[in-house]
């Protein structure tokens, strides 16, 4: 395993070297190689994000017209059973300012580099990778999570799953930290 590192271009108003180090940041530990970040506004969409997996290239999209704070829909809910199918109440996070929008997508398509690099099934991942941006989220900004009704929403109730554990194939060895 190598060391991660970004070949990064932003073409939006937010500034380059803030975006940069919180990637970095989220790089943190894992070992996914030199991935190339473009960071670029949408045609339309409130933000999107792009995960090529053979060219380790991340794409994420933001809207030039979001307004903060942002209330980010998210598939964070645990599934629920409804005898013949399944629901997911819907949790949203609080997102202060363009600059957590976009780490949010980094982290999500990040988590499925991650999952790609730990040579786990890729298929099916929605939930676990918007967990773990959550988190990082969470950890990183102290954002929080909303339910329907506007109420906060426990940690414990949509945190559920050992998500670096999963892929922790990834991870770099304490070896190659130093």
């Amino acid at each position: 395993m190598v060391k991660s590192s970004i070949d990064f271009r932003n073409t939006t108003n937010l500034s380059s070297d803030r975006l940069l180090a919180l990637c970095s940041q989220g790089l943190d530990g894992w070992s996914v190689g030199r991935i190339t970040l473009r960071v670029r506004y949408s045609r339309g969409a409130d933000f999107s994000g792009t995960c090529i997996y053979g060219s380790r290239r991340v794409y994420i999209n933001l809207g030039r017209h979001l307004k903060y704070p942002y209330m980010m829909s998210s598939n964070l809910a645990k599934v629920r059973s409804t005898g013949r199918g399944w629901t997911r109440p819907l949790y949203s996070l609080e997102l202060k300012d363009g600059y957590e929008v976009a780490l949010f997508v980094f982290m999500h398509e990040l988590y499925h580099l991650l999952v790609k690099q730990a040579r786990r099934n890729t298929r099916q991942k929605e939930s676990m990778c918007d967990r773990f941006a959550a988190r990082h989220l969470i950890e990183q900004f102290q954002t929080s999570v909303w339910d329907e009704g506007g109420h906060p929403v426990l940690r414990e109730l949509w945190d559920f799953q050992d998500i670096d554990g999963f892929v922790g194939a990834a991870r770099r060895r304490l070896s190659q930290q130093r």
